[in-house]
């Protein structure tokens, strides 16, 4: 089954891949790998889940951050490789997590982008992953994910 009929059987709609920020790029291969700039909370160009966690954010609104960070990763493998189908493995993920003091789920937190890749990727989502909790992000968002992937070459794309 391709990951797009995987996506499909989920209900789950791939959002428009967010530009980046500043002066980088969203993406960049090498050989077999891609690395993603960091992906955030962002829907429809629009900032979600602004501020920390343990604070003005519950640990389920960072889950959901997490989540919808993990689907602009998604979004951005798909618009840089040209399918899902591509994608090896998920080698690491990096979770930023926007934390309060005292606050330390952070793994709890992550997992909301954890799950959403083994969903959809299955164990091809499998990935290593560290999580850190600095005191704020970038645009005050409670969420950047950092992905590094290993890419299938175009002769052997994997459908299962």
């Amino acid at each position: 089954m391709s990951i797009h009929s995987r996506l499909r059987e989920l209900g789950i709609i791939l959002p428009r891949p967010p530009q980046p920020a500043g002066n980088y790029s969203a993406t960049v291969r090498v050989g077999n790998s891609l690395f993603l700039s960091g992906q955030f909370p962002i829907e429809n160009g629009e900032l979600k889940y602004t501020a920390r966690v343990g604070a003005e954010l519950s640990e389920a609104d960072g889950y959901a951050a997490a989540h919808l960070a993990a689907l602009n990763v998604l979004a951005q493998i798909d618009a840089s490789l040209g399918s899902l189908d591509r994608v090896d493995r998920l080698l690491r993920v990096e979770g930023h997590v926007a934390s309060a003091p005292g606050w330390y789920n952070a793994p709890k937190v992550l997992d909301g982008a954890s799950d959403l890749f083994a969903s959809v990727l299955g164990e091809r989502g499998r990935h290593t992953r560290a999580a850190f909790t600095p005191a704020q992000l970038p645009l005050n968002l409670s969420i950047e994910l950092v992905v590094t992937v290993a890419v299938t070459p175009e002769t052997s794309v994997r459908k299962t």
